[in-house]
Parts: structure tokens; C-alpha cells; sequence
């Protein structure tokens, strides 16, 4: 059984003492590859290391998270510009908008969201989306970028049922993660009216943390309790679960 983490950030201090045994468990748990996605400059160094020191395990994604859009968000837009004009990378990602903490630049992190889409038609790459207190802005302005050859993933999704299907008509997959072993959530009763073939798996490592490990540093190996929920909501097998999400999930990044 092949299973993928679709969204963990394995580069960060979090991870620095035990990555190796981190990734031996998640070996043993079928766990083969990792879709490692950008937060901005501070961490890329941590990020491309890792992917040098794993290849062809650890993928890396380039961009600018929007919690990371402050006053100086145009210099880190050039920087990531100028990594995607170097090399290859799995997808652009992090990258949408949260209007959680702060909407003091609603107008840049729009603005910086926008100009990654463009970037990822230009360089043919998927884009994976974090959305916070604001899954229809985003569903809009992908609605207005999709011009037939943009995809990619919706990362932890947690809206609506409307929202999901907006989602998947646009051609987009739907991250799954630990928030479906919460049980006040209401994220499991959604996706049991949504098809397997629209989703993928995710842990947000070392965040959402799935039961029976919730408020303790999350893990890719966690990864198999999220594929468990999901069968049980499905009722299907964790095999098919495992077969069909690493399929999708085949079909979103671009790997060397």
C-alpha cells in the first residue's frame, strides 16, 4: 500500500532532531513521498536542504503563504520569482489568502495570490491553496484565472458542501487531514456526500494533528489515521482509499 502526504512541512525546527526516524515511520507505513510546500524566505534554505538530502522523496513547492504578506511582500514575490526561473519544483504553494489573524493587507495578499496563479500557468505547475476565512474569494479568483490548464489542491479543506463541489467543477482537488478524525468538525458527514476521486490526503505536519494524537506534534506516519477515518466514512477499505488518493495525487504534481 502506497500512500502520499500531500502537505507537511518536514523542513521546519520542529523536525530538525528526529527527521530520519520521522521518515523511517511514515516508511512503514507506506508513506513514500512528501509534498513539501513553501512558507516565504526564512525557511526556503531548510526546504530545498531537505529535498536535496531525500530526493525523489522530499518535493519542494515555491511561494509565498499569505500570512507571510506584509510590508515587504513584493521582495519576497521576487524571490520566489526568481527560485521558480532557476529550477523545477513540485508545485507553487503555499499560497491564497487568511483573513483569520489579520486583514490589514487584504489588498497585497490578493494581489500576491493572483500574481503566483499567473506564474503557475507561465510555468505549467499545479498550485496548492491555503484558505482561511476565505474559501469564495478564493474559489473566485481561481474561477476567474481557470483557463482550462489551471489545477491543483484546496490544502485543508474545511468549508461547505457548495464551496467543495464549486471546488471540484473548477477542476480542483480537496486536501483532507487531520480535521476529519474531529468530531465537532462536521468535516466527515460533508465528505461522505463527496467522491473519493476528488480528493487527496494530507497531514500538515507538525499541525491538525489527527486523534489520538491531537494537541501533540503531528507526523506524516499520523497520515495512515486520516486515510483510517476516511474508509470509515466511505465505507470502503483504507486500500482503496490509499489507491485512489495516491492516484490523484499523482495527477496534481509535477515531479522530476
Amino acid at each position: 500500500m502506497e500512500i502520499i502526504d500531500t502537505h507537511c512541512h518536514l523542513y521546519l525546527a520542529d523536525f530538525t532532531d528526529d527527521i530520519d526516524g520521522i521518515l523511517q515511520r511514515a516508511g512503514t507505513e507506506g508513506i513514500t513521498k512528501f509534498f513539501l510546500p513553501a512558507v516565504d524566505s526564512e525557511t526556503t534554505e531548510q526546504l530545498i536542504s531537505l529535498e536535496k538530502r531525500f530526493p525523489g522523496q522530499c518535493n519542494a513547492m515555491m511561494g509565498l503563504h499569505p500570512c507571510s504578506v506584509k510590508e515587504n511582500y513584493l521582495e519576497e514575490l521576487k524571490l520566489v520569482k526568481n527560485w521558480l526561473s532557476q529550477r523545477k519544483f513540485a508545485a507553487i504553494g503555499e499560497i491564497g489568502l487568511d483573513f483569520y489573524w489579520d486583514k490589514s493587507f487584504t489588498n497585497q495578499q490578493i494581489a500576491a495570490f493572483e500574481q503566483q496563479i499567473d506564474w503557475a500557468k507561465d510555468y505549467q505547475l499545479p498550485i496548492v491553496i491555503h484558505s482561511r476565512e476565505a474559501m469564495q474569494q478564493c474559489i473566485d479568483i481561481v474561477r476567474k484565472k481557470q483557463d482550462g490548464h489551471l489545477k491543483g489542491i484546496f490544502h485543508c479543506f474545511s468549508g461547505t458542501e457548495s464551496e467543495a463541489r464549486e471546488i471540484i467543477e473548477l477542476g480542483f482537488y480537496l486536501g483532507i487531514g487531520g480535521v476529519i478524525t474531529y468530531k465537532k468538525a462536521g468535516l466527515a458527514e460533508l465528505l461522505e456526500k463527496i467522491d473519493l476521486s476528488a480528493l487527496v490526503l494530507e497531514t500538515d505536519a507538525p499541525y491538525l494533528t489527527p486523534v489520538p494524537f491531537r494537541g501533540k506534534r503531528n507526523e506524516s506516519s499520523y497520515l495512515k489515521y486520516i486515510a483510517a477515518k476516511l474508509a470509515e466514512v466511505k465505507q470502503i477499505s483504507v486500500e482503496e482509499v490509499a489507491r485512489v488518493t495516491t492516484e490523484n495525487a499523482g495527477k496534481v504534481f509535477v515531479v522530476e
